[in-house]
């Protein structure tokens, strides 16, 4: 059975999201060293937390992490976790993985923050992990700040939220969400069921 690392730098949320890729036939491991980024066949950054700490706590494997995605393990980044994949984000100072170039930025104002609750999907481009979910579908989301890619071709869902932002990414082995699969019901549940099925290829 294939094992996912779920990374933990101190943020909550660890149990959920174990028992939801447990259900979808994942053996999971939380936890953050060397001999676990090594033997994981696949990687899950998760959220809810705060980036600063977060890229803190990142630091001393972030290089570990980033040649394992640059060899093809695959990786998951839920919220917080997706943001952790860009350079840097107006939460505060730290820098991210930097997997792709952009930033993280607050949602407006306009709107009551942090959003919290469930939202549609407008999926712009097809990918694997978005195989079985509806354009419009109803995800989860928990959060105050959002990514802005500066490379558009990763992104493959956006939402509506007082701006359009980019809410789901995919590229080869990277796939992130802003929202919550492991909450977000029989929806978030094919998403999973799609990253188990692309980690045991």
């Amino acid at each position: 059975m294939p094992q996912v690392l779920i990374v933990d730098y101190g943020v909550g949320n660890l149990l959920s999201l174990k028992c939801a890729l447990e259900k979808v036939g994942l053996s999971t491991e939380i936890g953050l060293s060397e001999p676990k980024l090594k033997a994981a066949d696949a990687i899950a950054l998760p959220g809810v937390g705060n980036f600063s700490v977060a890229a803190q706590k990142l630091a001393l494997h972030r290089s570990e992490i980033i040649q394992k995605v640059k060899y093809g393990t695959p990786i998951l980044g839920i919220c917080l976790g997706l943001q952790l994949y860009f350079e840097e984000s107006e939460e505060g100072k730290g820098e991210g993985l930097a997997l792709y170039r952009g930033r993280n930025f607050r949602l407006p104002c306009s709107v009551k923050v942090p959003h919290m609750g469930w939202n549609t999907l407008q999926i712009v481009k097809q990918n694997p992990i978005l195989e079985g979910v509806n354009n419009n579908a109803f995800m989860y989301f928990v959060h105050s700040l959002c990514p802005k890619p500066i490379d558009k071709g990763i992104v493959c869902a956006e939402t509506e939220y007082g701006i359009t932002f980019t809410s789901a990414i995919a590229d080869k082995n990277i796939f992130g969400t802003q929202f919550h699969p492991e909450k977000s019901g029989g929806n978030g549940l094919t998403i999973l069921k799609n990253f188990a099925r692309i980690v045991a290829r």
